[in-house]
């Protein structure tokens, strides 16, 4: 018998997420289903069925990402992808993934982005990896940098005021800022303030300048302590700032506060300014790890929507997954559209998305053989239409 991908009913939504809480050691949690609805409704989430028994799941937040260029950009946010080992190798992931784009097809969703458990899966899917990320655990006699002195005002938020204060700080960050997306009241206490079951509390610190809210950080101390020396681990899990001052003084905080052994960090983007704060940047043992892995659901609305230098290129689009995309098109920043001219480059989509955000660039792709340059150049034109001011970046894994 084939399987069947179908919308699930409400009550269905944590018997379709079972196929990826199940590799993570758990069982649905029904107050945590419940929570997950109000940001995930139960239209959004997708069940792969096998003689009427749910097997595999995979749900999709809706958000808006920012992308080069400032616009924001309709997004499927793909997230709880897993199939049961009971039906491994049976074509229920890709039934799973084909419905899925699909859907974000007919309802105008023009990108598609995830964090990828294992990222090889789906590249055959069409999506690339987009951006890349790092890691720091930084002991604390190393964290010097080259200003010491605090900038602006701290002050610990109680509870009842982080969301009056903290949603407009990023806004205006995720406005500037390629790779970010949306957060809705609803996200922030569902995803973002939801303390975690271990660890320390957290706590959540914003940094005034002239007055005004420019800064903040979540960050948790998980306390050690052995023979009366200090083994705690600060860890911080956001720290954004609507400027480069303001940026530098959370920092400034987090580096400074006492009684730590070691300070952790995760998902910073390549080009954060601590490579250039910190005496010893190798001291941050900051370790590359792959980011948001991008996938363009529809090619023209997305790269129109995408800020394009001077000039045009040809681009022959192989898509075999998504067939509405595929054929040539013309990409200029007067406007993208399909053509029947002579192509300068043959992709596929998979290439194409890991250049969309500006986190990889076509000279990249050339040398990995991921491209085919079919007219002399025509590679560094295309980074020239492409360019990017700042990596793509996510300080959120969803």
């Amino acid at each position: 018998m084939a399987i069947e991908v179908r919308t699930v009913e409400p009550g269905e939504v944590g018997q379709a997420l079972a196929g990826i809480w199940h590799y993570f050691g758990r069982r649905p949690d029904e107050d945590e289903v419940e929570r997950l609805g109000k940001i995930l409704p139960a239209e959004r989430v997708l069940a792969a069925v096998d003689g009427g028994k749910i097997v595999g799941g995979a749900g999709a937040y809706l958000f808006d990402t920012t992308v080069p260029g400032g616009a924001q950009v309709p997004t499927a946010g793909v997230m709880a992808v897993g199939v049961l080992p009971t039906h491994r190798r049976r074509g229920a992931l890709t039934a799973l993934m084909r419905r899925q784009l699909e859907d974000a097809h007919e309802r105008g969703e023009p990108l598609a982005l995830l964090f990828a458990a294992e990222g090889g899966i789906y590249s055959r899917f069409g999506y690339g990896c987009a951006s890349l990320a790092g890691d720091i655990e930084l002991p604390k006699e190393h964290a010097r940098p080259w200003q010491h002195e605090p900038l602006g005002e701290a002050r610990l938020l109680a509870e009842d005021e982080v969301l009056d204060v903290l949603p407009g700080i990023y806004d205006r960050v995720q406005a500037a800022t390629p790779g970010m997306f949306t957060r809705s009241r609803d996200w922030w206490q569902v995803r973002r303030l939801r303390e975690r079951p271990s660890g320390g509390a957290t706590m959540h610190v914003v940094i005034e300048l002239d007055g005004a809210p420019e800064a903040y950080a979540l960050y948790r101390l998980n306390f050690g302590m052995k023979h009366m020396v200090t083994e705690t681990v600060l860890e911080v899990g956001e720290a954004l700032g609507t400027s480069p001052q303001a940026l530098d003084a959370v920092w400034r905080y987090l580096l400074a506060v006492d009684w730590v052994a070691r300070i952790d960090a995760f998902w910073l983007p390549l080009d954060h300014p601590l490579f250039h704060w910190i005496r010893e940047p190798r001291r941050m043992r900051f370790s590359v790890i792959e980011a948001l892995w991008a996938r363009l659901v529809d090619v023209g609305p997305a790269l129109e929507a995408r800020s394009l230098g001077e000039g045009e290129l040809v681009l022959e689009l192989v898509d075999d997954f998504c067939p509405w995309n595929a054929g040539t098109w013309r990409v200029a920043s007067g406007g993208v559209e399909r053509t029947e001219a002579e192509a300068d480059l043959r992709l596929d989509a998979s290439a194409l998305a890991s250049v969309y955000l500006g986190g990889g660039t076509f000279e990249q792709l050339r040398w990995a053989r991921r491209l085919d340059e079919l007219r002399p150049g025509a590679v560094g034109r295309a980074d020239a239409l492409f360019r990017a001011e700042r990596q793509p970046w996510s300080p959120e894994l969803f």
